[in-house]
């Protein structure tokens, strides 16, 4: 038997993440926000650019080419040519997955602990 995967299928997880980037286009540079992070692509908030152009990200001193998949008016999505393997991305990346969700205080006040005041005391 044969193990078929649909071709949307994503072989790599994705991690959010908050990276400032600069987006180097054909015409332009353009800020943006990496949001959504993996080996093989990102989500950017704030930058858009027409599907299937490329372009540059350009981040901590070094250049990333990525290739548009899709867009909307505020935000694209970019594949990766080449899997992140190392670099300063690749290192945020790494980052990212090492917080652990015991690092991250709980959201909803009925799962915080009893305290008194901002500070915390009892």
């Amino acid at each position: 038997m044969t193990n078929f995967r649909s071709p949307t299928a994503r072989s790599h997880n994705r991690t959010p993440v908050t990276i400032e980037v600069m987006i180097n286009g054909v015409l332009n540079f353009v800020d943006g926000r990496i949001v959504d992070l993996s080996e093989a692509g990102a989500r950017i908030d704030g930058a858009s650019m027409p599907a299937r152009s490329r372009c540059e990200i350009h981040y901590a001193g070094e250049v990333t080419y990525a290739v548009v998949m899709w867009s909307e008016f505020d935000r694209m999505g970019v594949r990766f040519p080449y899997e992140l393997t190392h670099g300063a991305l690749y290192n945020a990346l790494r980052s990212a997955r090492r917080v652990k969700p015991a690092d991250i205080p709980p959201a909803f006040l009925s799962q915080r602990t009893t305290v008194f005041g901002r500070r915390g005391l009892s």
